[in-house]
């Protein structure tokens, strides 16, 4: 098919060469200038244009409003965070290694040395389960492949043209310290403008749950936006992506099972902790609880209320590859 293309294209293109300058005497010839640019359309045009298309159905309308929103949002607002990849070192023997591989669900595998931030590349599963490396001494840092690495204020659509560019599903999300932060597939932002894609190796992640008294529990690594969509509660921006970000900033220290904060109308309770990270969350509408005093960065406000709630858990430290 590419040669068809190729050919077709060296045909055409003295016509379309043609076409091109006998448009612009046309245009000259009317008093225009056939340099001029375009008029440029602004976002918010555009939207309006979107919203008052009639012939745009719902899902259509949907995939377009998430685009416009992907244009925003950068890579670190929809990474999964170090403390959940699952890395292999470059010493792992690929029989080990192998073995681990086939109790997670995932395709690919960071490779790291010694340290998560210090990543070789990346290493796909079938590479690990090759039949013809068996009893052979043979470690994952001799089958890494190149990875890419991308800094956590890459907006979402600029990142999948890198990847879509290099060919690439993975790619490591460096803070501003050239420290790892997490990592992004390729399936991760195309669900951004497209909506969830399951198959069969997608593990159930913690869905929101609604009771009858009104309470909703959601996932603590929510980001501010999804946590808004899911409980109409919009959080106040800071130095934090997610709503345990934002717990974090208002206790002042590392959140613990039971900790409530108390906003204007509504209180966030911790329900799960996994080791230092805030894993499960509950909100509930507290009409007479009024909105926190401001404080400085850092320190306990005085409006969040430090209770312990039951029902709350502290799990373990987990481990991460």
């Amino acid at each position: 098919l590419a040669p068809t293309i190729d050919r077709v294209s060296r045909i055409s293109r003295p016509v379309i060469w043609l076409l091109s300058r006998s448009t612009d005497l046309v245009v000259r010839l009317l008093g225009g200038d056939p340099d001029a640019q375009r008029e440029q359309i602004t976002d918010e045009e555009l939207r309006e244009l979107v919203g008052s298309h009639e012939t745009l159905g719902e899902e259509e309308r949907r995939i377009l409003e998430d685009v416009f929103e992907a244009g925003d949002r950068q890579l670190r607002e929809v990474m999964v965070p170090r403390t959940d990849v699952d890395f292999l070192d470059a010493s792992t023997p690929v029989s080990k290694a192998a073995q681990e591989a086939l109790s997670r669900p995932h395709s690919r595998y960071p490779v790291i040395r010694g340290s998560s931030d210090d990543v070789l590349g990346f290493v796909h599963v079938r590479d690990l389960l090759d039949p013809q490396l068996a009893n052979r001494p043979v470690r994952v840092g001799e089958l890494s492949r190149k990875g890419l690495t991308l800094p956590w204020t890459r907006p979402i659509l600029a990142a999948l043209t890198d990847m879509r560019r290099e060919g690439i599903h993975l790619a490591m999300v460096a803070d501003e310290y050239g420290g790892t932060a997490g990592i992004v597939t390729m399936e991760d932002l195309v669900e951004e403008l497209v909506g969830d894609i399951r198959d069969e190796y997608d593990v159930d992640e913690a869905e929101t749950t609604r009771n009858p008294r009104g309470e909703i529990e959601v996932d603590g690594l929510l980001n501010l936006d999804d946590f808004e969509d899911e409980t109409g509660v919009e959080l106040a921006e800071g130095p934090y992506e997610t709503v345990a970000g934002f717990l974090m900033a208002r206790l002042g220290r590392i959140p613990a099972a039971g900790d409530r904060v108390d906003l204007e109308g509504h209180s966030i309770t911790v329900l799960v902790v996994d080791g230092r990270r805030v894993s499960r969350v509950r909100v509930e509408t507290s009409p007479d609880a009024g909105p926190p005093e401001p404080h400085e960065q850092g320190d306990a406000p005085v409006g969040a209320a430090h209770r312990r709630t039951p029902g709350a858990t502290a799990d373990g430290p987990q481990v991460t590859g």
